[in-house]
């Protein structure tokens, strides 16, 4: 907690584990968080060894923040994390949150029995950002980009799709591309846990 307990320190981390960001876009997914605080943020982070800067080539040419490997190995903690705290009985699956967030949630809360040996490639269009999620042999592979010939494309809003996967919405309040029965079937895969007790009961 040295290293990662400041005050958005966890969710800066989380939003560099699928790739390097500039320092706009780590503002904009960071809801809340001032220019001062993420500045700090970054800079601690980096004299830590977690995170490292660089400029991109020509021609973008711009200073991205990226993780170190060694930030990399966080992910499981982040996996366990997501666990525990879905089930806590203040979870809302509604609440507004980053694209990343929801690519690591369908990473992370899959029940593996349900999916069986399903293998399917879907990309995710949110907040002019492109995601895909891949199931091979078993193995979920995220990231960012389009992708080569998806079954499927979901566009939305992160807390529509979440809405779709975890709360029971119906299909129709998101725009649905490809194979539908597949579409369909995706909920089943993502069972919520049960509720933590309340204190108290």
């Amino acid at each position: 907690m040295d290293l990662i307990g400041e005050r958005w320190s966890m969710p800066l981390i989380r939003e560099l584990l699928l790739g390097p960001r500039r320092f706009g876009d780590l503002k904009t997914a960071l809801n809340g968080i001032s220019a001062n605080v993420l500045t700090q943020r970054l800079e601690g982070l980096e004299a830590a060894g977690v995170l490292v800067r660089r400029k991109l080539p020509p021609p973008a040419s711009v200073q991205v923040y990226g993780l170190t490997p060694w930030g990399q190995e966080a992910a499981p903690i982040f996996q366990a994390l997501g666990r525990w705290a879905v089930r806590s009985p203040q979870h809302d699956s509604s609440r507004p949150f980053s694209p990343v967030s929801l690519m690591l949630s369908l990473r992370t809360m899959m029940d593996p029995k349900a999916a069986g040996d399903l293998s399917a490639t879907i990309q995710f269009d949110m907040a002019d950002e492109s995601f895909f999620w891949i199931r091979r042999q078993g193995d979920i592979r995220i990231g960012r980009g389009e992708v080569e010939s998806p079954d499927l494309i979901f566009r939305g809003t992160p807390a529509e799709i979440a809405g779709y996967f975890y709360a029971g919405a119906l299909l129709s309040s998101i725009e649905v591309e490809g194979d539908e029965a597949l579409a369909v079937r995706l909920p089943s895969l993502y069972p919520m846990p049960p509720k933590a007790p309340s204190a108290g009961s």
